[in-house]
């Protein structure tokens, strides 16, 4: 009965567990209580806390890799090697995660993003391109700087993508040209996605006079349904046929929005929009949390890479900010340097940033629809950023 009794507690989670795991499991805690308690995209924090907490418990085996065999080598008079056959399966987690290592999630989020996105905004305003590519300068920065700290050309370009602000982009990069850094990468990027209202306020102000932000922009002119649907087309043409490797990404997203703008498959978009959003969102978040197990997030590589996710997200505003300013001495009409930093690709977080920002100095100033044009200006240049790397690097 004792040694029943003594088997139980040697199998209990608390037993086994080392500090790298309550390390994990606390920082998983902090996640869930930023999203619910704070609101800071509970959409995403949530799936991506539990996903953590769940791979971090001991003995829990949500996360364990599968195991079809072992070979063992005996040690006696004669060395003996045996082949002895198991039949152990992945964790669940772990099975869903493959949906993020073969470049399946990522693609199908863009699907949805594009059947939500109303690219109206840029295609009115076509200035938007330019502060959405000035936002994805935090991307090549941060590659010299992941060079520079000993990353390989890969690795650097995987790390760099952070600063685009785009999950999903990030994740597929990094399952390209480095997949031993996939887990530290996707959760840099989505929790700095979930950061912006944090991150990005302090890094305006700083760079803007009250009266910049202040700035009245001109109501935006009208675009017609003909030019709406065939925008995503013209895209999706041109960037595959500089860049086949953004293909993928710029191609879901620009079919999401082609579905939208149509207007005649409305059960298509709903479903997009909806269900498989959702579906994909709780497998994605939930994966990506559980691949921080504290044994590959808990090292100094991981350290460097939050470092410099950081950094590239910072960069990347204030880029977007500078050329903002730049534009605005330049151009006939007003433009409010802060929609520049809605260039970094966090739809529509940034934008309401951009715009919550402005109503601080006049309540009267709604920027929203104005910052959304360099925001998916900032989508679209993250994913041809990623096309270029992976050009180079892939």
């Amino acid at each position: 009965m004792t040694e029943v009794i003594l088997d139980f507690i040697s199998s209990m989670g608390i037993v086994n567990m080392d500090w790298r795991q309550l390390v994990m499991i606390l920082v998983s805690c902090v996640l869930l209580y930023l999203a619910i308690a704070k609101g800071f995209e509970p959409l995403l924090l949530i799936p991506i806390g539990f996903g953590m907490l769940l791979s971090n418990l001991p003995l829990a085996g949500a996360f364990d890799e599968a195991i079809s065999s072992i070979t063992v080598l005996e040690a006696g008079k004669e060395s003996i090697l045996a082949h002895v056959e198991t039949s152990k399966t992945a964790g669940l987690l772990k099975y869903l995660f493959m949906g993020d290592e073969l470049g399946i999630f990522p693609p199908l989020i863009f699907l949805g993003v594009g059947a939500m996105t109303d690219f109206g905004p840029l295609i009115s305003n076509p200035k938007s391109i330019l502060l959405g590519a000035a936002a994805q300068f935090g991307i090549f920065f941060t590659f010299v700087g992941a060079i520079l700290l000993g990353f390989t050309g890969p690795e650097a370009s995987s790390i760099g993508i952070i600063g685009g602000a785009d999950g999903p982009t990030a994740i597929y990069t990094a399952t390209k040209l480095a997949p031993h850094l996939l887990a530290p990468i996707a959760v840099a990027a989505y929790s700095y996605m979930a950061l912006v209202p944090i991150i990005q306020p302090p890094i305006m102000k700083a760079l803007t006079t009250k009266e910049e932000r202040a700035i009245v922009m001109t109501q935006s002119k009208p675009v017609s349904k003909k030019v709406k649907i065939i925008f995503p087309i013209v895209v999706t043409i041109v960037v595959s046929l500089i860049l086949p490797s953004a293909a993928t990404l710029i191609g879901m997203l620009m079919f999401g929005n082609l579905l939208k703008e149509c207007m005649v498959a409305d059960r298509l978009v709903d479903t997009a929009t909806n269900s498989m959003m959702n579906i994909v969102t709780i497998l994605l978040g939930l994966s990506v949390g559980a691949s921080a197990e504290a044994e590959i997030f808990l090292s100094v590589e991981t350290l460097k890479i939050f470092l410099l996710g950081v950094i590239a997200f910072g960069v990347g505003t204030a880029t977007g900010v500078i050329f903002g300013k730049i534009m605005n001495k330049l151009s006939k009409e007003p433009i409010n340097p802060l929609i520049g930093g809605a260039g970094v690709s966090a739809v529509p977080m940034a934008s309401r940033v951009a715009h919550k920002v402005a109503q601080e100095e006049n309540p009267s100033n709604f920027l929203l629809m104005h910052a959304m044009g360099p925001n998916v200006a900032g989508v679209i240049g993250s994913a041809v950023a990623a096309g270029i790397l992976l050009s180079l690097f892939g």
